[in-house]
């Protein structure tokens, strides 16, 4: 293994550059080369992040022998290709949310890095922010007693443009896929797989949800309300309620800096700042599992992503939505 972990990264957009911008915080890792279709597109992405090689194919980018791991920043449709691809040729994954647009795709990826013993993971950033290891150590101590319910919102003022990604129903649009998958995460890193799944939700002219509503209910009685929009900004906040206490994640709450403690007439803050713009976090694990030998990481294990997908299935087919895959 190189003295730093060499990264890869396969999309070139808006995410994919926060992310470069982090991984430059990082003194475990460097970004060794960038593919895009388009050589000139790689070539300004490299130079603005400093990276060592720029490919105008992603074939070329996975047989770099130097390259330890591969970010894929694609479109959603684009992940269950672009993942096979980099495990295929023996490259471990950092994949963007959602891991794949199904199940079976999921469930395909999961078996092929196993099959090879590399490492795969899904990219949610949320599970490694400061804010979220308070919680989950605050929910551990009992601060809040029993958890009798989840509220989460994520909700954002998009431009309805039918050939936006947002709405593209090819590339995998719709709230759901897009920013829904957040407040599903935090019901099950909070309270695991429901037994029971209701949902509701708008669908566009372009056939994916605009606003999608959830219902969940826990075999232990508890209950998640959970909603997605592109249609209003909305608070999204999230409260993890208890029967000792109650716990908020603030705006934006998927990264949230601030958490506060509510238990009896007592209100306790805590400032949590993520470092960089929040990858970084999410960064230095993988590239602590990588040097370790890992195939899957601790926080965030492939089981939890196929329970993650099996959920979001289970929604997609209370409100009819479906993709071509």
């Amino acid at each position: 293994m190189h003295k730093k972990i060499n990264w890869g990264i396969i999309g070139l957009g808006n995410i994919a550059s926060k992310f470069a911008s982090d991984l430059q915080l990082s003194d475990t890792a460097i970004l060794h080369g960038v593919a895009s279709r388009s050589m000139d597109k790689a070539i300004t992405f490299a130079e603005k992040h400093n990276a060592k090689k720029a490919y105008d194919s992603y074939e070329a980018l996975v047989n770099d022998p130097e390259i330890d791991v591969i970010y894929i920043a694609t479109p959603h449709v684009f992940h269950f290709e672009n993942t096979m691809l980099c495990l295929q040729h023996n490259k471990a994954v950092l994949c963007e949310k959602p891991l794949g647009i199904n199940s079976t795709q999921v469930q395909i990826m999961i078996e092929e890095a196993r099959s090879r013993k590399v490492f795969l993971m899904e990219a949610i950033w949320t599970r490694f922010m400061p804010s979220y290891q308070k919680v989950l150590e605050l929910l551990d101590e009992k601060a809040i007693g029993d958890i009798i319910s989840i509220r989460a919102d994520f909700g954002f003022l998009g431009e309805l443009n039918t050939e936006n990604r947002l709405y593209n129903k090819k590339l995998g649009g719709g709230s759901l896929l897009d920013i829904g998958i957040y407040p599903i995460f935090l019901s099950l890193l909070v309270l695991g797989m429901p037994t029971d799944i209701n949902a509701m939700a708008r669908i566009t002219a372009t056939e994916v949800d605009s606003f999608c509503a959830m219902l969940f209910n826990y075999e232990n009685g508890a209950k998640a309300v959970l909603e997605s929009t592109f249609e209003v900004d909305t608070p999204t906040e999230a409260y993890i309620y208890g029967t000792e206490g109650t716990i908020k994640l603030h705006r934006r709450f998927h990264h949230a800096n601030t958490i506060t403690l509510y238990t009896d007439d007592k209100e306790t803050v805590f400032e949590l700042p993520h470092a960089g713009i929040g990858y970084i976090h999410e960064i230095e694990d993988v590239n602590s599992s990588i040097r370790n030998g890992e195939t899957e990481n601790s926080k965030l294990p492939l089981a939890f992503s196929e329970q993650l997908m099996t959920i979001i299935d289970q929604v997609k087919a209370k409100i009819g939505l479906k993709y071509d895959f």
